[in-house]
């Protein structure tokens, strides 16, 4: 399979032979005399820049003297090298339904054989059994990394129907108790998971790795206290992330839309991806009524990382809408990490978790979704300098809401997954 040009086998080489460093800013690196693992971190529906695939795991493990490849749904026909000795390899890229899931499939077994990993991160539960055929065939480890509760995701949420909707929950419970036995590390993305999962092993590594905020090497600390601007100013609202009814997208819209009858300045950035159709018609519609005050970027389309943090830091309130529901309301979202480290005040619901985090740092207000004119009245009332004269994070962004936190972890269980491998050059192109 030869999946990149020769110019990009020429950069993975020299990825491959770079100097190794003494250290990273997560932690130790591998010694100069190890031969250099390459590790797989493998999903279907997330892109290859996905922020846990990609910088978080995949910026740790490079900047260890990993060598990672990362693989999902990519808009790039052809893989290619990216940041610091990263390998991109498009999985996917077409409908979440359509024939070219299954094809992925295919693709990614393909990519098993020829790349042959020392070590396969999973981040998806549909890649679990041919990974299980993979490791059943060379022994070579696998983490499984649980990013979401999907059996309870798939048993709650309107996505599928009747029958199907329990076939697949109970499929998926299957796949994942059996690869859970036979992984070298299950990794958890919340720590609610702990309890709620009822197949973890007690005799297997379980590690817990927060989604929290990787920081750009080098990027300046936001300014703090926060204050946001005057009435007379513009004040840019946001929405980031997921974008659908049951994380509040439409509660966010009608939120600003109350807002902007008193203040005219308001506008409202919708940014993210949005898988059902239905629901994104929707906000076609609501984007075309409210062309003055409210905009959406991606939608239809996946928006890279980079475009959301960017949009992070020009903004001046932070909104997370979402709906009590059991997927989501014992896990804590990556956005409020990523608000949080970026000092952007926030309007949460009133999850006793995200309470009790932006009450401790002075991030925001707790408010109501449902009835839409309390967030607005309480989002107006946030501009107040006397209302507010400490403004908002008064002792600058919090440490707990950074990656480095989580790194070490990570690097501690791949260290302990690997034995010393066979050198080579690098992968097969």
């Amino acid at each position: 399979m030869s999946v990149i040009k020769s110019d990009v086998g020429n950069s993975w080489s020299a990825a491959v032979c770079r100097r190794r460093r003494e250290s990273s800013r997560f932690g130790p690196v591998l010694p100069p005399s190890r031969p250099t693992p390459f590790i797989l971190l493998a999903s279907v529906l997330k892109s290859t820049d996905d922020t846990r695939m990609y910088e978080k795991f995949g910026g740790t493990l490079a900047g260890a003297g990993y060598l990672p490849i990362v693989a999902g749904r990519s808009a790039h026909p052809k893989a290619f090298v990216s940041g610091p000795g990263i390998l991109e390899v498009p999985l996917f890229n077409g409908h979440r339904l359509g024939f070219s899931r299954l094809l992925a499939q295919w693709r990614y077994w393909r990519l098993l054989r020829k790349m042959q990993p020392d070590l396969v991160i999973v981040h998806a539960p549909e890649l679990l059994p041919l990974t299980l055929l993979w490791h059943q065939r060379t022994g070579h480890p696998f983490f499984y990394d649980v990013r979401e509760n999907y059996a309870l995701n798939i048993r709650t949420q309107q996505v599928y129907r009747g029958g199907l909707k329990r076939l697949l929950a109970r499929a998926v419970d299957w796949v994942e108790t059996r690869a859970a036995r036979r992984a070298a590390a299950v990794l958890l993305a919340e720590r609610s998971y702990a309890a709620e999962l009822p197949w973890l092993p007690a005799s297997r590594s379980v590690v817990v790795l927060e989604n929290k905020y990787v920081a750009p090497p080098d990027a300046p600390a936001p300014p703090t206290p926060v204050w946001l601007p005057k009435p007379s100013e513009p004040l840019r609202l946001l929405y980031s992330g997921t974008i659908s009814e049951l994380n509040g997208v439409f509660d966010a819209i009608r939120v600003a839309e109350i807002m902007h009858g008193y203040l005219s300045n308001v506008v409202l950035t919708v940014i993210g991806y949005c898988q059902r159709p239905d629901e994104q018609r929707r906000l076609d519609e609501l984007a075309r009524q409210h062309a003055a005050w409210l905009r959406v970027v991606g939608g239809a389309q996946p928006v890279p990382h980079a475009a959301i943090l960017a949009e992070i830091r020009r903004s001046h309130l932070g909104l997370l809408p979402y709906q009590e529901h059991p997927s989501t309301w014992n896990c804590i979202p990556t956005k409020l990490y990523e608000y949080l480290a970026n000092a952007l005040p926030v309007l949460v619901p009133p999850n006793p978790l995200w309470q009790a985090e932006v009450e401790r740092h002075g991030a925001g207000l707790t408010v109501d979704f449902r009835f839409s004119i309390q967030p607005a009245q309480e989002a107006i009332s946030m501009i107040s300098h006397r209302k507010y004269p400490q403004g908002f994070y008064p002792a600058g962004p919090p440490a707990e809401a950074f990656w480095h936190s989580e790194a070490p972890r990570l690097l501690a269980a791949v260290q302990a997954a690997l034995p010393v491998v066979t050198a080579r050059a690098g992968p097969p192109l």
